[in-house]
């Protein structure tokens, strides 16, 4: 059985990789450049498809920075970390798990696929619309009408989000238990060598491994 990937080099990413792993499928990671202001989170996901001896990581390019709009893609300050904000953040990159979804559609269509992973939450996050259950569900009905496989050879592309509803802390056990390569892994949106330990993505991730007592393998400038 083989699964696509949805990998970005990031915590929650990885730790989707290790339960794909563990149900037993043939993993096809699939990770973009899409203009983001760094690659270092690019770096990471071969690392981790490393990690995992996958027999092919497909890397898609693409200039999502010429459509801008985003602390991620554009020339805009990505903001402190703001555990009480209610709006939706700068470093919203605009159709972004909409655009990456459609690719990973047509592969796992090419693939004969069963599955895409993508780890997408609900919980601890920035606020994200695309990362919430209303937008897979819409998704998934969308997916089953607009491939072959779909329409013509009855063969149903399952979006699996298995990290929807779990908490930071619960997606880092979730990680170790399946010993996934939390070390490999970035979360910070500045993208340094060090995580910057201070924007939003850091924020969450630091308190998630605060929250599951352990310690973040990984380096930060300021904890």
């Amino acid at each position: 059985m083989k699964a696509v990937v949805l990998l970005s080099g990031g915590l929650d990413s990885t730790v989707c990789m290790s339960v794909a792993k563990k149900e037993g499928y043939e993993l096809f990671p699939i990770s973009f450049s899409y203009g983001q202001r760094h690659n270092r989170e690019l770096e990471c996901a071969k690392s981790v498809a490393n990690y995992y001896n996958v027999d092919k990581h497909l890397i898609i390019n693409t200039n999502m920075d010429a459509i801008g709009g985003s602390a991620l893609t554009d020339d805009i300050e990505v903001p402190e970390g703001d555990e009480n904000r209610q709006d939706i953040p700068v470093t919203y990159v605009p159709a972004r798990n909409l655009i990456f979804l459609s690719y990973a559609l047509g592969y796992a269509e090419v693939l004969d696929a069963a599955k895409i992973y993508i780890g997408v939450n609900a919980v601890d996050y920035s606020g994200y619309p695309d990362c919430r259950p209303e937008f897979i569900d819409r998704f998934q009905n969308l997916a089953d009408y607009s491939t072959k496989a779909g329409t013509q050879d009855s063969k149903h592309i399952k979006v699996e989000t298995p990290l929807i509803h779990l908490t930071k802390a619960e997606i880092i056990t979730l990680g170790m238990k399946n010993d996934a390569p939390l070390n490999l892994t970035t979360s910070c949106y500045r993208g340094g060598e060090l995580a910057c330990g201070t924007c939003d993505s850091c924020v969450l991730r630091l308190r998630g491994f605060k929250e599951a007592g352990c310690e973040d393998p990984i380096l930060y400038q300021q904890r």
